[in-house]
């Protein structure tokens, strides 16, 4: 599809979404990839350091004023702490607002402890998994030769919880692949994999039908400046989308990490505008199905689908 034919479709599409919100059938959004956190502890926050454009309080009340206008009725917290007690603070607020429907954690499957406080924490319904991957100083393809780890991940598994990863590189395919091999019954997410070509190992990966992704983090800079427009980044969107398929594919923000690059509704409007081209069953599939079937999140509004 040529570029100037790609911009009107998305134009005609984009119209028609709001029309379609306008009469009440617009499809519900789950958002799968948003961080809290709150600068004003005493103790403060591992992430992000001081110096950063974002260090500010990111808590759902905010997070509602920004993503609720674009159809976005619940969402899935990502650790944003390697903080063990982090893992119940999430808990904690996120008890007090309705439209945060799970939290992926962060433990350490290769520790002693680790199977004491996945039972801990997996007690309460929204904890839905754990994050492990490029951040925090870790590396996913050295644990997998420690076998607790990979025992580890094994009674992740059994609780029926998620793994998810962080920082895509070609590395980090490599370890995800070996993971889904040894633990074959463990759901995966693969992070933000718009942000790299896809390596060679990406479709092997993606052979596994217990391994998802997010086609999150989307935007890059180029020459100094974000490119906002949709039609830039469909090439990349097409690669992800084309290699795991309208049924493992689901939409996350990043949020807040999102606004180093746009604002919520720029991030939001570049997959919108592409997934607005596809036919209604496969946006329901990205925008809220998926998510379900990957993290069996739980619905605690009515306006959340199920």
């Amino acid at each position: 599809m040529r570029r100037r034919t790609f911009l009107a479709g998305a134009g005609l599409a984009g119209a028609g979404a709001l029309a379609a919100h306008a009469q009440g059938n617009s499809i519900p959004i789950i958002d799968t990839h948003i961080h809290l956190f709150d600068t004003a502890r005493p103790q403060g926050v591992p992430w992000p350091p001081k110096d950063s454009p974002i260090y500010r309080s990111a808590l759902p009340d905010r997070y509602r004023q920004l993503a609720v206008p674009h159809g976005i009725v619940g969402a899935i917290e990502v650790e944003a702490s390697s903080w063990l007690e982090d893992n119940q603070w999430v808990l904690d607020v996120a008890a007090k607002d309705t439209i945060i429907v799970g939290t992926v954690g962060d433990l350490e499957p290769g520790k002693p402890d680790f199977r004491t406080q996945l039972d801990r924490f997996r007690k309460n319904p929204l904890f839905r998994g754990i994050r492990y991957g490029n951040l925090w100083d870790r590396n996913l393809g050295a644990e997998m030769k420690n076998p607790a780890f990979v025992a580890g991940l094994k009674e992740l598994a059994a609780a029926g919880l998620v793994l998810d990863t962080a920082n895509p590189n070609g590395a980090l395919v490599i370890a995800a692949l070996d993971v889904a091999q040894k633990v074959p019954e463990l759901r995966i997410v693969m992070d933000h994999l718009p942000q790299i070509a896809a390596p060679p190992q990406l479709r092997e990966l993606a052979s596994h039908r217990n391994v998802f992704a997010k086609i999150s983090q989307v935007l890059r800079r180029v020459d100094g400046r974000v490119r906002e427009d949709p039609a830039f980044y469909r090439d990349r969107i097409d690669e992800v989308f084309g290699i795991f398929g309208e049924d493992r594919v689901m939409y996350g923000s990043d949020w807040p990490n999102s606004d180093l690059w746009a604002p919520y509704k720029t991030v939001f409007e570049v997959v919108h505008t592409y997934f607005a081209q596809k036919p209604r069953a496969v946006q329901e599939k990205y925008f809220w199905r998926n998510s379900l079937a990957v993290y069996r999140w739980v619905k605690r509004a009515e306006n959340q689908p199920h």
